[in-house]
C-alpha cells in the first residue's frame, strides 16, 4: 500500500490511543513498571531521567487514572515511595502496545 492508497480509517486508531499513556514520560514510567513487580521513586527517577517534580506530576496522573498505585511508607525512618501497576494499568499498557503495533503495521514500508 502506498501513502496515496492509505485512507483516514487506516490512521484513525492513532487518534483513539490512550493519551494518558501516550505522553513520553508516562510511557517510560509504565514501561519500567510493566517489567518489575514494583519500583521505588529513586529507581524510577534514575531510570527515566525525569526530575523529581516531573516524576511526581506524571505518577500522580497515572495514579488518578487508576493505572499506578503509589505506596508511601518509612523504612528505618527514611521515607520510601513505591510504585506498581494496577491490574487496570497492566491491561491499559497491553492495549496501548497492541494498538501502536497495529497502527504501525499498517504503514507502508
Amino acid at each position: 500500500m502506498s501513502a496515496n492508497e492509505m485512507g483516514k480509517e487506516d490512521l484513525q486508531p492513532i487518534a483513539d490511543i490512550d493519551r494518558i499513556i501516550h505522553e513520553p514520560a508516562r510511557l517510560m514510567i509504565l514501561a519500567f513498571l510493566y517489567v518489575v513487580e514494583s519500583a521505588d521513586f529513586l529507581f524510577l527517577e534514575r531510570q527515566t531521567g525525569l526530575t523529581r517534580g516531573n516524576l511526581s506530576r506524571h505518577a500522580g496522573k497515572l495514579e488518578a487514572a487508576g493505572y499506578v498505585a503509589i505506596e508511601k511508607k518509612f523504612v528505618d525512618k527514611i521515607p520510601r515511595t513505591l510504585f506498581h501497576l494496577t491490574d487496570k494499568g497492566r491491561q491499559a499498557f497491553r492495549d496501548y502496545r497492541e494498538e501502536i503495533m497495529q497502527v504501525l503495521g499498517r504503514l507502508p514500508d
